[in-house]
């Protein structure tokens, strides 16, 4: 009976044992093990621009296009954080500082005062400026070389004997060039240095009116009446903000408008050659996506945008009295049958 019984309970422990090595039960215990999610770290990448106009709003938006198509989508990879200081420079300050105080991974500067707020406001987080005609003279970065600091960009600076040949071909013999900006601007004061220098070589004299808020541009034009054969405007954000009034005034006064901005064509301007900034905005984003995968901005050698854009524009020319040859015309033909209609449409 005992040899009976002993023999049962060996059968009994040995079933059991078998149960739990079971492949069924094994599978079981090891999925009842919480399972660990996969974290995704979502970057945070901040924009500012100095103010909204259709120059800096195509940079913005060529930053934003070139990330979601490298993989860095809104709300996804990233966090895009856009603010505009709506034209005031104490503004940008505040926004640099929320920025800053939000430990953004990158911050995208669009527009001197905007990048210069940044820059002042921290030296750790990387910035990368955009839309700055001279970053050195603007104390962004001490040379076109890399900066081993925690800034680079790209400038649309323009070389500006082209410029100059340009309003030879839209006004011919021209002897004085109008200028409306801003003094506060350094884009704006290191082009007018550069324009006297090289059109006073030429004995072409630069008739500079300052202008310092929007509101006073359409009279600082105004005040160009007999003075000036022709108004160049370089990518001065408070005179691109106030094109259309700028350009109601031009009519009044009948004096060309010449632009550096190619959008600043169906705005009002007869002429523009100049930089493409979508495609400056796209070039921009490439840097964020080379820091955001690892690279430091220090060793990114500043940048400048090579190709130019000729705009024309025959209907702004009539209103102001100017017609433009045939030549000049067929140099952009599509370009400016393009702008023509946009400003017709306006």
């Amino acid at each position: 009976m005992k040899t009976l019984l002993q023999t049962f309970s060996a059968l009994m422990i040995s079933a059991g044992l078998m149960t739990a090595c079971s492949p069924s039960n094994t599978q079981q215990n090891a999925t009842s093990e919480p399972s660990t999610p996969t974290i995704v770290e979502v970057k945070k990448v901040a924009i500012t621009a100095i103010v909204e106009h259709p120059a800096l709003n195509a940079v913005h938006q060529g930053v934003v296009d070139e990330l979601a198509e490298q993989g860095f989508k809104d709300g996804e990879q990233v966090k895009i954080n856009f603010q505009s200081a709506q034209g005031n420079s104490a503004t940008a300050a505040q926004i640099a500082k929320q920025f800053v105080g939000d430990n953004s991974d990158v911050i995208v500067a669009i527009g001197t005062p905007s990048a210069q707020a940044v820059v002042a406001a921290t030296n750790t987080i990387p910035v990368v400026f955009s839309a700055i005609t001279d970053p050195v003279a603007a104390k962004l970065v001490p040379s076109w070389e890399p900066s081993g600091t925690n800034v680079t960009g790209l400038s649309d600076m323009l070389p500006l004997e082209p410029q100059i040949e340009l309003m030879k071909k839209v006004v011919p013999n021209f002897k004085s060039v109008g200028y409306v900006y801003s003094p506060g601007e350094v884009n704006s004061t290191v082009v007018l240095e550069e324009l006297q220098q090289k059109l006073g070589a030429e004995n072409i004299k630069v008739e500079a009116v300052p202008a310092q808020r929007t509101t006073d541009i359409p009279q600082a034009a105004k005040s160009l009446k007999g003075k000036a054969d022709l108004i160049y405007t370089s990518l001065d954000n408070n005179v691109v903000s106030a094109y259309e009034s700028l350009f109601q005034a031009a009519k009044e006064i009948q004096i060309p408008l010449i632009a550096s901005d190619t959008a600043s064509v169906p705005r009002g301007a007869v002429a523009a050659l100049g930089v493409d900034y979508y495609t400056l905005g796209r070039e921009t984003g490439k840097m964020v996506i080379q820091i955001l995968n690892g690279e430091q901005p220090g060793n990114i050698k500043p940048q400048k945008v090579q190709k130019l854009d000729l705009v024309l524009s025959a209907e702004n020319a009539q209103a102001t009295g100017l017609a433009l040859t045939d030549a000049l015309l067929a140099e952009a033909k599509e370009q400016a049958e393009k702008a023509t209609s946009e400003a017709v449409a306006q």
